[in-house]
């Protein structure tokens, strides 16, 4: 295992001290029991590990991995991109054609990752061969089982005899493991209380009576300004009523919830990642499991009612043994036993600006990895156009059949103005705002 190459492609220099002591612990077809906390990097340590299982030759189906949502599905197929280079890697969720799900098992992979009912629904209806499975990956599960799959995936590994390692991970402790997973005496290595990985972070308080609590929300996001920050709310309609706020005052944002369409909810985390917006007004669909680095403030504007819950809203920040700030909008009476009574109080300025928007947009481009485009072949199509610089251009993310850009917003129309309908690699493009 080549793993300086693997941290290079991944843009880290070196592995913590959880990455590390799980490469030193595991040991071959032994159950593994991973704790540690919301962002502190279990997908890379359980890749490193599924790498050392994959054999090159096999044509066969070696790895699953089951997660408890789409987006972590999406999130682990990147990572394991970068680590298991030169092996097939197939993802399957809800909300994805199954035909393609399907035709992509043809040829079947050497690992897949799933959701527990697209799993299941794909071995009920015979789409893959499950009998070379060798490695169970059971990523979050104690959000899998917070979710309710319990059912789905004591039939998908009631399915797989011929498991030799299960590799469970989870943020949270649990009293016993389930009899379904088959797990006895594995090796365990427990970072959930290791003062090195607990998120450095500051709570403060605001209070605004119920009538007041939006004009106190939006206050609070002018402060905040240009830093990137995470709203949660308990439900779908409050995180629709704090769009239509901030819409009203463009200040550009983006939302996400499970009634949002798939392709809707994947944008919204990739333009928060590429640094296009400051603000993510969200359910607790984006507390686990989710790739967003750099986080700065979260704000709960609905407390949850469990201490779990509150606790992985706030792993999104401070993560990687950063720091960060954390804010709850209270009411006068409200009082919640998960958090302190001698928290500061924020205070605000009688008027207060507007926050300034973010200097990126995305760009939309109808090609992608399918087309034989990468990263490189994007940037150099972007600087041969007059006037572009290197530093106008940010973050790029390529998917299957389309690719998106973060550039410099004052020069995002200029680009689709001389851009669409250009060719990249003998390819014509289309290319727009998402």
């Amino acid at each position: 295992m080549q793993l300086k190459a693997i941290l290079d492609k991944l843009d880290i220099s070196s592995l913590n001290e959880m990455q590390q002591r799980v490469l030193e612990s595991y040991q071959k077809d032994h159950d593994f029991l991973l704790l540690s906390p919301t962002g502190s990097g279990k997908t890379l340590a359980f890749s490193l590990l599924i790498l050392q299982q994959l054999k090159a030759e096999a044509r066969k189906v070696q790895v699953l991995i089951v997660v408890p949502t789409r987006e972590l599905a999406l999130q682990i197929e990147q990572v394991l991109r970068k680590v298991a280079t030169g092996h097939k890697i197939t993802c399957a969720y809800g909300g994805h054609h199954t035909r393609i799900e399907k035709n992509a098992f043809k040829d079947a992979p050497a690992i897949i990752i799933g959701t527990p009912g697209r799993i299941k629904q794909h071995i009920e209806e015979q789409n893959f061969d499950p009998s070379n499975i060798h490695t169970l990956v059971l990523d979050e599960f104690d959000k899998s089982l917070e979710l309710g799959f319990q059912h789905q995936m004591d039939f998908i590994i009631q399915r797989i005899p011929t498991i030799k390692s299960r590799i469970l991970t989870s943020a949270t402790m649990m009293d016993t493991l389930p009899p379904f997973t088959q797990i006895k005496q594995p090796i365990l290595v427990d970072f959930l209380h290791n003062s090195k990985h607990t998120p450095q972070i500051t709570i403060r308080k605001v209070v605004a009576p119920v009538q007041k609590k939006l004009e106190a929300l939006l206050k609070l996001i002018c402060k905040i300004g240009t830093k990137k920050m995470i709203v949660f709310c308990n439900h779908r309609d409050a995180v629709d009523h704090i769009s239509e706020l901030l819409a009203n005052r463009n200040i550009i944002h983006d939302t996400f919830h499970g009634g949002l369409e798939q392709q809707d909810r994947e944008l919204a985390l990739l333009k928060f990642r590429n640094h296009s917006n400051h603000v993510l007004i969200t359910t607790d669909l984006a507390a686990r499991g989710l790739d967003i680095p750099e986080v700065d403030a979260i704000i709960h504007y609905q407390l949850p009612h469990k201490e779990d819950n509150f606790i992985h809203r706030n792993g999104r920040t401070a993560r990687m043994q950063a720091q960060g700030d954390v804010y709850v909008i209270l009411k006068p009476e409200e009082i919640y036993p998960y958090i302190p009574t001698e928290i500061s109080e924020e205070e605000f300025p009688e008027f207060y600006n507007l926050p300034e928007n973010s200097p990126f947009a995305t760009l939309y481009i109808s090609a992608g990895r399918k087309d034989k485009i990468n990263k490189i072949d994007i940037v150099g199509f972007l600087l041969n156009l007059e006037g572009i610089e290197k530093d106008d251009i940010g973050i790029i993310e390529v998917k299957d059949k389309s690719a998106y850009v973060a550039v410099r917003r004052k020069f995002a129309s200029i680009i689709i103005n001389k851009a669409n309908g250009q060719k990249i690699k003998g390819r014509k493009v289309k290319i727009g705002r998402t």
